[in-house]
């Protein structure tokens, strides 16, 4: 069910795609001619080198502290290994940790 919600919905963006380019073309605006303008390939340019340096210095630090230390060390380890116990019959963390009625 989801896959087809999906597919529907990526049917859905390349049919609105397709709309803006015609009326695009309907107007006479050259999408290729805007792309390739000196100031557009400038602006890109800068707005490249805005995030590279954004990334580089603010961000990538953190984001990859958060993505090794927190993300694959606690969350992906033990996710992996309840589905490995989930997947040999075994119990799983949730199951083992819960508190038990006298």
């Amino acid at each position: 069910m989801l896959y087809i919600r999906n597919q529907k919905g990526f049917l859905r963006l390349i049919l609105l795609i397709i709309i803006v380019i015609i009326v695009l073309s309907y107007f006479n605006i050259d999408i290729r001619g805007i792309i390739e303008a000196p100031q557009t390939q400038s602006n890109l340019q800068y707005v490249w080198g805005f995030t590279v340096t954004v990334w580089q210095e603010y961000l990538r630090s953190p984001v990859l502290y958060f993505w090794n230390n927190i993300f694959i060390n606690l969350l992906w380890e033990s996710f992996v290994s309840n589905l490995e116990r989930i997947k040999a019959g075994q119990s799983h963390d949730f199951e083992l940790n819960a508190p038990q009625v006298p």
